[in-house]
């Protein structure tokens, strides 16, 4: 919870190299959401224990960081796809343009595939990848239709998860034979990857209608529109996951399967909410901001530009301290634990990405998912292309 017309900024996925701005409010929503990214997937490494402190811990992942990050991820997804094709413009570029964006969309597939197999379950890339590939027609749909689609897309993925929620086994147990835990993390690949395609078609359709708009690119001129998005957003995640967190914590007498699994329903339906009020609130602090960036934002930036390596190098910490036979702090630890070696683990990307800024360099992600893409650069195209922008296949 992904992206440029040809006088907004550049698209982060044009091979041309043309060097122009980049937009502040989506690098620097992709760099802050890494961090709700982190905290979620830092609870398998959670025991779901630890007194008072780890239970309001665990409720507050519940109401503010779980299910709240991929529809801001999904969402920036199809605004870049916009971008991308508004910067080509019509007619054959775009088709161009079309053809490419199916052909990273496969390529994303891949990667998903890779990244499940080798280090983390519950990739979200090869789902993005999907809806590269199956609903560019909505690019072309009118205002209306297309929100009506989001709308009902959302509701089917909320329904479609509230459902899952009955067989998702509830990942305590870990494997310790490596062959054999890469095989289970390949299975579940391939049972959650349309699961999380549905999941992510709403925002992804929203995304594409924010984009018509520039609400990003242009946040001072929607700032009514963002204030209300963020305060509305983030209050109805908050109310909407206030089942599931007192069922989590045991304080609702019904706990049955079917009472889990219409507040989870609840919980992600308004989760959508939460992540578009987050990407909202973000903006509306982007304005602020303007272009006076400090250290901080500055790094924050670069984390965003390179989302897709600061997700995968997430990933490769959870498969080092996870698995049984590595350090094996799966399930070991207090929610509260857990949370900050989340915290670090997304500041050291922070700083990893920030480091790559320094020397002028992309992610190797991004780098790699530009080259299957686009194919290799003319020879003097490379260093300044390197420079001006770094492909994310986490937005674009």
């Amino acid at each position: 919870m992904h992206p440029a017309s040809p006088e907004g900024p550049e698209s982060p996925a044009s091979p041309a190299g043309t060097s122009r701005p980049r937009a502040l409010v989506p690098d620097l929503a992709r760099g802050v959401m890494l961090l709700v990214i982190a905290l979620a997937h830092a609870q398998v490494l959670s025991a779901g224990a630890g007194g008072a402190l780890g239970r309001a811990v665990a409720a507050f992942h519940t109401i503010f960081i779980d299910s709240r990050g991929y529809p801001m991820f999904a969402a920036l997804f199809g605004y870049g796809v916009v971008q991308i094709l508004a910067r080509r413009g019509l007619g054959a570029e775009e088709r161009a343009a079309r053809r490419l964006t199916r052909r990273r969309g496969g390529w994303m597939v891949v990667f998903g595939f890779f990244h499940s197999l080798l280090l983390f379950h519950g990739d979200i890339l090869a789902a993005y990848g999907l809806l590269s590939l199956g609903l560019l027609a909505a690019l072309r749909s009118p205002d209306g239709r297309l929100l009506v689609h989001a709308a009902v897309g959302s509701v089917a993925g909320a329904l479609a998860f509230g459902v899952a929620a009955l067989f998702i086994p509830d990942g305590s147990e870990a494997v310790s034979d490596p062959w054999l835990s890469a095989g289970y993390r390949v299975v579940g690949w391939i049972v959650s990857t349309p699961l999380f395609a549905v999941m992510a078609a709403g925002p992804f359709l929203l995304g594409i209608w924010a984009a018509r708009r520039r609400l990003l690119e242009r946040p001072e001129r929607h700032a009514a529109l963002l204030r209300r998005t963020a305060v509305l957003g983030i209050a109805a995640a908050a109310v909407g996951a206030l089942p599931l967190a007192a069922l989590t914590a045991e304080l609702w007498p019904d706990g049955s399967a079917v009472a889990r699994s219409a507040a989870t329903a609840l919980h992600t339906l308004t989760g959508y909410a939460g992540g578009l009020g987050y990407a909202a609130l973000i903006a509306v602090l982007a304005t602020r901001i303007g272009e006076g960036r400090g250290v901080l934002v500055t790094a924050l930036l670069a984390c965003g530009e390179r989302s897709l390596t600061c997700y995968l190098a997430q990933s490769l910490a959870w498969q080092l301290l996870f698995e049984p036979y590595l350090a094996g702090l799966g399930r070991a630890l207090t929610p509260q634990a857990a949370a900050a070696i989340g915290l670090g683990v997304w500041a050291l990307t922070v700083v990893l990405a920030d480091a790559l800024r320094r020397t002028g360099r992309p992610g190797p992600a991004e780098a790699l998912l530009r080259r299957l893409t686009y194919g290799p650069r003319p020879a003097g195209q490379r260093a300044h292309g390197a420079r001006a922008h770094h492909d994310s296949g986490m937005h674009a």
